[in-house]
């Protein structure tokens, strides 16, 4: 999997890490994802608006129509495409979050960051066990 888009409402994977902690990073990347469903949803109600809207008026109305059902049709596929990279990426970084060593979830802190290769090596906060998450 590529590097995925930066999130603009969140923190950077290591960064975030480092200022709020693995949860509250978690946390804000799915609340972040979910808002782009909530924005897929409503364009999806805009468009379906526009169809109903599409049936009655004059010829300039219609077109408007049409402009009106290609927006709100680009922006429910950007919003959902983006709905999933996120939430995928967020499952992703979860799913390397507990300690091979004592199983503790989520309570690390992050000892040293490789942008280059996309991970970083964490240390357990409970045993100081020490693994790599790739992002």
């Amino acid at each position: 999997m590529g590097s995925p888009q930066r999130n603009y409402l969140n923190h950077p994977l290591a960064d975030g890490i480092r200022k709020v902690g693995f949860r509250k990073w978690y946390e804000r990347e799915l609340l972040s994802s979910h808002a782009h469903m909530v924005l897929a949803l409503l364009a999806t109600i805009a468009m379906l608006g526009s169809f109903e809207a599409f049936r009655g008026g004059t010829l300039e109305e219609k077109l408007m129509d049409v402009l009106f059902i290609i927006a709100s049709a680009l922006i429910g596929l950007w919003a959902l495409r983006r709905y999933l990279m996120l939430l995928g990426h967020a499952e992703v970084i979860a799913n390397q979050a507990s300690c091979p060593s004592c199983d503790e979830y989520g309570r690390f802190e992050v000892v040293e960051e490789d942008r280059r290769n996309q991970r970083m090596q964490v240390r357990c906060r409970k045993c100081t066990g020490l693994w790599q998450i790739e992002d």
